[in-house]
């Protein structure tokens, strides 16, 4: 079952079941999904209920879409795909540092800066390499903590697109200080349309990998192609990690990481910065996925630096 969170000018913030036909169908009772996974409530019996007595049903292009879940608890994003980082450490003569099989690292992000997915993003201040990433979240259930790999995949409640806007030179900067990624991740990341339930993906050998293709294009040229089944780390990994000396809670988001070639930091170093060049404002990026539907939006000029101190 897909749903999606939107804003109606009658309505305002409602959370609604997605048919095939594009048409929302609100809930008379939830309007967020958090609030809807807090409850405890059976989706898929949520979702006959809704079908059966609606709010209203509007068509998608009579509504404004906002990400499926507005305001996340958390964002924990990780790095679980090696095609992503062999070929950037290559291009600096590094190697994958051993701890990355070891444990699947991740750092938080900014909650209050996630974005719809046809909302314009304005980039970040100070920035010139800006860049975006074509991930995949999943979105927790049920609370859980210290969890073994299989009960954390079964706090899955569903899945969602997820593009972790990036600016490449602010986050190089931040982590030769030792700490970060911070400002240079945490301007915006994009989510939406639609929160599919985890039912509806396919498993690939029997193992916690979705098979779920992946693309991306810049001011319509292709530009990324992926699967989410390549993942090195599972999110039942991930989430167990995740999950260890703390709690976990429903509408928390758990990302992938960027899929190979999901971004121009990865494609650039394959094919050079003259065949894929930082985004300026003016771009427009899409991201989709089966199901998940898409993510399209323009990359705004940044707002000025305000600066911390008096310039001398």
């Amino acid at each position: 079952m897909r749903w999606s969170s939107y804003r109606a000018s009658e309505s305002g913030l409602r959370v609604a079941v997605v048919t095939d036909d594009g048409r929302l169908f609100g809930s008379r009772t939830h309007t967020d999904l958090v609030t809807l996974l807090c409850d405890g409530v059976d989706l898929a019996a949520a979702a006959e209920a809704i079908l059966a007595d609606p709010l209203e049903v509007l068509r998608i292009d009579e509504a404004t879409l906002t990400a499926p879940i507005p305001r996340p608890p958390s964002i924990r994003d990780f790095m679980a795909f090696e095609d992503h980082l062999k070929p950037i450490l290559a291009a600096r003569g590094a190697s994958i540092d051993p701890a990355w099989y070891e444990i699947p690292a991740f750092y938080f992000t900014n909650p209050a800066a996630a974005k719809g997915p046809f909302e314009d993003v304005r980039a970040a201040p100070g920035a010139v390499e800006l860049d975006f990433e074509l991930e995949v979240a999943a979105v927790i259930g049920r609370p859980g903590s210290d969890l073994d790999v299989d009960a954390a995949q079964h706090l899955i409640a569903g899945y969602i697109l997820m593009n972790d806007w990036s600016a490449r030179d602010l986050q190089r900067r931040e982590r030769g200080v030792g700490l970060g990624p911070a400002k240079g991740k945490d301007w915006a990341t994009s989510f939406g349309p639609f929160f599919v339930t985890a039912d509806e993906f396919p498993m690939v050998d029997g193992q916690a990998r979705p098979d779920l293709p992946l693309r991306a294009s810049v001011n319509g040229r292709p530009y990324s192609a992926g699967n989410l089944s390549e993942l090195y780390w599972t999110f039942g990994e991930m989430i167990a990690y995740a999950s260890r000396g703390t709690e976990l809670r429903p509408g928390d988001i758990i990302g992938s990481g960027t899929v190979g070639t999901g971004c121009i930091a990865d494609l650039s170093a394959r094919h050079g910065l003259d065949s894929y060049p930082w985004l300026r404002p003016g771009d427009r990026v899409r991201l989709e996925a089966d199901r998940l539907g898409a993510i399209d939006c323009a990359l705004l000029p940044a707002p000025p630096v305000v600066q911390l101190r008096p310039t001398r």
